[in-house]
């Protein structure tokens, strides 16, 4: 662990204390484990002008929930990056999308859950975003996607464990959340 301000040359996740505040830096391949510290991530669920929601399996060779099923994707800001640009980032490397604008709704979600002898424990802003464009999988993140409608994803995650832990409390937290609703309502939700 190191706190070095200059711009690391590795991928790497941001360590944080409980106020959110950064303690250090580790190699990303090196964080996700039994025992993984708190850190910083963020987490998008993308929509398309139906409203229905992109959900994503992810990669079979992830060292953290592998083949697993979630919203449309997840990361880590970089030190010295900020967690939209961070989003926008990822959104291209997963995905391949670039023009798609991103609102942070759950600034302050955090979380810390198992799977597999793997821990994540993240302080993970949550975002929504409409995308235009067909996404372009990138096969070492993105095993499968799929389309689902909003409604009924809320019902299956009230009924099946296919889906990653944070996904699921993340859904349900939009759903209950008025700025997430006037967003969805403003789709047309079939």
């Amino acid at each position: 662990m190191s706190m070095d301000l200059a711009k690391p040359t590795f991928e790497h996740v941001v360590l944080v204390n409980d106020a959110n505040r950064p303690i250090g830096i580790s190699k990303k391949i090196d964080v996700h484990h039994a025992a993984t510290p708190l850190h910083r991530g963020f987490s998008v669920f993308l929509f398309d002008r139906s409203g229905r929601t992109l959900l994503q399996q992810r990669s079979l060779g992830k060292v953290t929930w592998p083949g697993v099923w979630s919203n449309a994707y997840c990361g880590h800001p970089q030190l010295h990056e900020s967690t939209l640009d961070a989003m926008h980032r990822r959104l291209d490397d997963e995905l391949g999308l670039t023009n798609v604008n991103l609102t942070v709704l759950l600034p302050d979600y955090r979380y810390r859950f198992a799977h597999n002898g793997i821990v994540e424990n993240e302080f993970c802003p949550v975002a929504v975003g409409i995308v235009d464009e067909r996404p372009q999988l990138n096969p070492d993140e993105v095993h499968a996607i799929r389309w689902i409608n909003w409604r009924a994803l809320l019902e299956e995650i009230g009924r099946e464990s296919d889906y990653t832990e944070w996904c699921i409390e993340e859904a349900i937290l939009l759903a209950n959340d008025p700025a997430f609703r006037t967003f969805h309502e403003a789709l047309r939700d079939p």
